[in-house]
């Protein structure tokens, strides 16, 4: 047992330090979650705080709430499916209903997931987030130790991964950390499939990285890795020999995974040629969409331009797309690497900096893929590309501090480069920022810089101290200043990352009130809408299993978003881009389109005077009135209107004067406009997130209008015979019904 523990003390070591940073978590039960925004931000569940907090629950991170309002919602939904032994195929709650698998980010088949089989849903997915710096660590550790490098250094490099900015930044959303964790592991399983005799083992551990990585749910993160571990199995093919049969069994491997991972690359793949991922994208002339080139000095200062949890950011846009700290005294020790170290290894992490910097910053060769539209790549926020410049900044920290553990001379001269450094930013500073930067702005610069300058000084001092040592009389000596300059990285890097992150409450996590709970109440199948974005806003309607005809993923149905950009523009026009930028919500309520869509429901913080709607329940600040023109989720029509094209068929929607529930607008060329038909009555036995069961009955032939969202995957049959979905009120679906009684079952399927 000692000689384990002696053995493998300082992977131990980095497991300890992640359960300190998670303390909140393990010692006080809070959540790795920020579930304080859901009370802090949104109504209804400010109601509930609004005798003890008139003012709103305070919230630490109003940056972070994607967490809450999509990848755990997603990811909840996905598991409450997957225990009833189905595919969660479809998410019934958003956008009028919606793909979730093929969404990707609902991560159905990470192999991590076991967790929440086994534990509360909740409790698991607090534990997932502890995971995530652990496994990083330990992975990059093994991965560093791989490369002959320093169990010390290794062990500063680990650490400089699992607590980077791009880490910390991501880290409560679930999936973008968990599926760039991997990475370490699959580059040692390269290694190794190249250097040890037998490779069975190495080939299957490169196998289940690649499958984790991919399926934890985030592609673009995934297609740098894949990238990277491409670029990397060339540079080992060049530094051991170019044998001929390695490469062979790498190439197997990565064709098993394709055709393993196929269940959930061709569901996205089809998802994202029906989206609205091309039309409705910020643009690359947009602020943000790379790093700014002044940003370039938060790997030195992270919080130069302020912080979001302090209300004083005043940089471009979102300060978690540019943080790539990794901390001062690892990237001194990058440097040294850099600067110094002449090896394989040195040179390609350092060309992969380079290049991922390139891509990241606004130069010309980063803007060749969106001027190009090389397909996937133009629709990606370059600024996720730090990602890989810290992933490279930390190898090379290790690499670094190994040099500076064997060679003493040169590293002093990187003290005066980050002298150099530090001089100007305090020269920038005292300067008042050249007249640029306004004096409120660089009252906070300064206050941020003076932690990063401290930590600077203290490490120059143990440097210089290194330096004039001797290793043959002070040995211990020499290995305590490694052991320093870690824990002094420790404490830098837990102090950025407790400040960005939330620890919250278990009870502010989809509180019930008292709104909700009234509209839950109702049997009925409808929808609910609210005139405001602070009441309740996409996607959590999930938690409460309402529905709704909004929602927020960069992937929605192209469709659907060009039928609520026509209703929001009062005209025929579906032209890109929308102006949703991935949050689709209907605020007017008074169009026909929130009628067809069955909203039953409307929640507003006013008092709506509108003939159709009528109050009905009133807590706090919110009214709920009922919409009395609200159509039934499936419903017969008496005329079949025909449409050649979806131009063709938007202009016969919006310029129509009839009641959408007696006409059906279908885009076909099947001759349906002459059918003669009428009105039967149509009865939801069964509603469930794949399947929906109807119980027609009509005295003639006639057209049933199903107002969920139109998706090639869902299938129709009546009485069991398959038969035909049509393109109905541009969005929805719609099918052909004989006379007489029948069971309609519209089915989904994975494909």
């Amino acid at each position: 047992m000692l000689s384990f523990l002696k053995k493998n003390c300082l992977i131990l070591f980095l497991v300890l330090i992640s359960v300190v940073f998670f303390y909140k978590t393990i010692a006080v039960g809070l959540l790795p979650l920020p579930s304080d925004t859901i009370v802090g931000l949104y109504y209804p569940f400010r109601d509930n705080y609004a005798k003890t907090n008139p003012r709103g629950v305070p919230f630490k991170n109003f940056l972070i709430t994607d967490p809450v309002r999509q990848t755990y919602p997603w990811k909840n939904l996905s598991i409450e499916i997957e225990k009833k032994i189905q595919l969660p195929l479809w998410n019934p709650y958003n956008f009028s209903g919606t793909p979730l698998l093929a969404n990707f980010q609902s991560g159905v088949f990470y192999p991590l997931n076991i967790l929440y089989f086994i534990l509360p849903f909740e409790f698991g997915w607090s534990i997932m987030i502890i995971l995530s710096p652990i496994l990083a660590g330990v992975f990059m550790y093994l991965f560093l130790r791989n490369l002959d490098i320093r169990k010390e250094a290794s062990l500063l490099g680990a650490i400089a991964l699992s607590f980077s900015g791009f880490f910390i930044a991501w880290m409560e959303w679930g999936n973008i950390i968990h599926t760039a964790l991997w990475l370490p592991l699959i580059l040692l399983s390269i290694d190794k499939i190249y250097t040890e005799k037998e490779q069975k083992g190495w080939g299957l551990l490169l196998l289940f990285s690649l499958i984790a990585s991919f399926f934890a749910g985030h592609l673009q993160t995934f297609f740098y890795i894949l990238v990277l571990a491409f670029l990397y199995s060339v540079f080992r093919w060049f530094s051991y020999g170019r044998k001929l049969l390695v490469p062979i069994r790498l190439i197997l491997i990565f064709i098993i995974f394709t055709v393993l991972a196929a269940i959930q690359w061709v569901p996205t793949l089809q998802f994202i040629l029906l989206s609205a991922r091309n039309a409705d994208l910020i643009g690359i002339n947009n602020p943000g969409w790379f790093v700014p080139l002044q940003n370039i000095v938060q790997f030195l200062v992270p919080d130069f331009f302020g912080n979001p949890t302090t209300l004083n950011y005043w940089g471009i846009w979102n300060y978690a797309e540019f943080v790539g700290y990794i901390g001062v005294i690892p990237l001194m020790m990058a440097f040294i690497a850099i600067l110094f170290r002449r090896d394989k290894n040195t040179i390609f992490f350092s060309l992969v900096l380079l290049f991922s910097l390139i891509l990241a910053f606004a130069t010309p060769f980063a803007k060749l893929p969106f001027i190009l539209h090389i397909p996937f790549v133009n629709t990606s926020q370059p600024t996720r590309l730090l990602f890989i410049v810290c992933f490279s900044l930390s190898v090379l920290c290790g690499l670094g501090a190994d040099y500076f553990m064997k060679e003493k001379k040169k590293n002093i001269l990187v003290i005066a480069i980050f002298a150099v450094f530090f001089v100007s930013i305090w020269v920038f500073i005292v300067g008042k920022g050249f007249n640029l930067v306004e004096a409120s702005n660089l009252i906070v610069a300064k206050k941020n810089l003076i932690l990063p300058t401290l930590i600077f000084l203290l490490a120059s001092v143990l440097f210089i101290f290194n330096y004039f040592i001797s290793k043959k009389k002070y040995g211990n000596f020499s290995n305590l200043v490694i052991y320093l300059l870690i824990l002094i990285s420790v404490f830098d890097l837990f102090r950025f990352g407790w400040k960005f992150e939330s620890f919250t409450k278990s009870e502010y996590l989809f509180p019930s009130t008292k709104v909700l709970s009234f509209i839950q109440k109702d049997p009925d199948i409808f929808r609910v809408m609210s005139d405001n974005s602070e009441i309740f806003p996409p996607n959590f309607s999930i938690m409460y299993k309402i529905q709704t005809p909004d929602g927020y993923d960069p992937l929605y149905i192209k469709r659907y978003g060009e039928l609520v950009a026509a209703y929001g523009r009062k005209k025929p026009d579906i032209s890109a881009p929308f102006g949703f930028n991935r949050i689709i919500t209907l605020q007017d309520y008074k169009t026909n389109l929130v009628d067809l869509l069955g909203v039953k429901y409307v929640l507003s913080k006013n008092q709506l005077l509108d003939p159709k709607l009528t109050n009905v329940y009133t807590d706090g600040t919110i009214n709920v009135y009922k919409n009395s023109n609200a159509l039934p989720r499936a419903f017969f029509v008496s005329t079949i209107v025909s449409a050649s094209n979806d131009q063709n068929e938007i202009e016969k929607l919006i310029d129509t004067k009839d009641l959408l529930s007696n006409t059906a607008f279908v885009e076909t060329n099947d001759n349906l406009a002459n059918k003669k038909i009428n009105k039967g009555n149509a009865k939801i036995v069964t509603y469930s997130p794949n399947r929906v069961i109807i119980n027609t009955d009509n005295s003639g032939d006639g057209f049933l209008v199903l107002t969920d969202a139109y998706y090639p995957t869902w299938k129709v049959k009546i009485d069991g015979v398959d038969k035909k979905i049509y393109i109905t009120d541009y969005a929805f679906r719609g099918v052909f019904i004989p006379k007489g009684k029948h069971t309609v079952e519209f089915y989904n399927n994975l494909l």
